[in-house]
């Protein structure tokens, strides 16, 4: 009963992001996210089985600095890399002001996408189903409807990113193997958040994690959409 509580608050949460109310993105996360550590609660779990406790959050700390090191050197290598750089050409952060983008960064990203993500996937999802049905299954649940999540905002992805419309086009044909292929690297990004939940015992981790890919990807698109405008 408590995960299909959890699964309701989800969905209800994705309908009002991408469809009935995506102006109040932030407000919509921050309240999912609050109903599902209450969820959790009721369920018996405790802030030790989310990585939510004193010393989990230490770890994760420590662990943060790493990740988000990590994720900012690998996009300065593809950046340098005329090739990749295509990857970061992508209307949705190009037509951004200063503005808008800081916006996105340290707002809407860590307070709106990553709360109520990891919130629901590697922590309260996660361990209800690690409870119950062990690791494996806790991380393949999980990922799984991670994945399923983003469908609705991964229907336009094949007329905003250039290498998605390199690769698969951008007319109305392509929009099913578009949403298919994110899906599967959502699901696919789902299992890497899960093994840092796992491996580091924090929830702050993933999150960092989830930040920095979110975060530098916003900045870097929007960098380089200006060195193409320049160019």
């Amino acid at each position: 009963m408590w995960i299909l509580s959890v699964v309701v608050v989800l969905v209800a949460a994705n309908l009002l992001n991408n469809w009935l109310a995506p102006g109040a993105y932030v407000l919509t996360c921050g309240i999912a996210a609050a109903v599902l550590l209450l969820i959790a609660r009721r369920d018996g779990l405790t802030p030790a089985d989310l990585g939510l406790d004193a010393v989990a959050l230490r770890r994760g700390l420590r662990w943060a600095a790493i990740l988000v090191g990590a994720v900012l050197v690998v996009f300065l290598l593809v950046l340098a890399v005329p090739a990749g750089r295509e990857t970061f050409r992508d209307a949705r952060a190009g037509g951004l002001s200063v503005q808008q983008l800081l916006w996105r960064v340290l707002v809407r990203v860590p307070l709106g996408t990553v709360l109520l993500e990891e919130t629901a996937f590697r922590g309260v999802l996660w361990a209800m189903i690690r409870r119950r049905r062990g690791t494996r299954w806790a991380t393949a649940v999980s990922s799984l409807l991670f994945g399923l999540w983003h469908l609705l905002p991964s229907r336009g992805l094949n007329r905003s990113n250039t290498a998605v419309q390199s690769a698969l086009g951008s007319g109305s044909a392509s929009v099913a193997p578009t949403v298919a292929a994110a899906i599967a690297a959502t699901v696919a990004a789902g299992v890497v958040l899960c093994e840092v939940r796992r491996r580091t015992g924090s929830l702050l981790a993933p999150a960092a994690l989830h930040w920095a890919v979110n975060g530098f990807g916003y900045a870097f698109a929007w960098t380089v959409s200006r060195w193409c405008r320049q160019g």
